[in-house]
């Protein structure tokens, strides 16, 4: 299965509900993938990396709403606070593989 269909379903099924009183966006999207088995890392410019092995680490950024220019380079977890659905937008090089 390609990681990025994994992630997806990481985020249709969360091991946990996102709760902003109890923690934010970025805390709550690495414990569902860390609970998935997914091994993060920290980026630089990023909010967290996962890091694949012998593979190149794919970066992520979360936020509950997209930037008008949004940088490719990344991926993007988009979380809709009010239904709970996540949006995966995955870095240009993983959507032309």
């Amino acid at each position: 299965m390609p990681i990025l269909q994994v992630i997806e379903d990481v985020f249709r099924n969360p091991s946990i509900a996102f709760n902003p009183q109890r923690h934010s966006l970025k805390a709550w999207a690495m414990y569902c993938l860390r609970d998935r088995g997914f091994k993060l890392i920290n980026a630089q410019v990023a909010d967290f990396a996962i890091d694949s092995r012998g593979e190149e680490k794919l970066e992520f950024k979360v936020t509950e709403t997209l930037p008008d220019a949004i940088d490719d380079r990344y991926g993007w977890l988009v979380v809709d606070t009010a239904t709970s659905q996540v949006q995966v937008i995955p870095p240009t090089r993983l959507s032309e593989s």
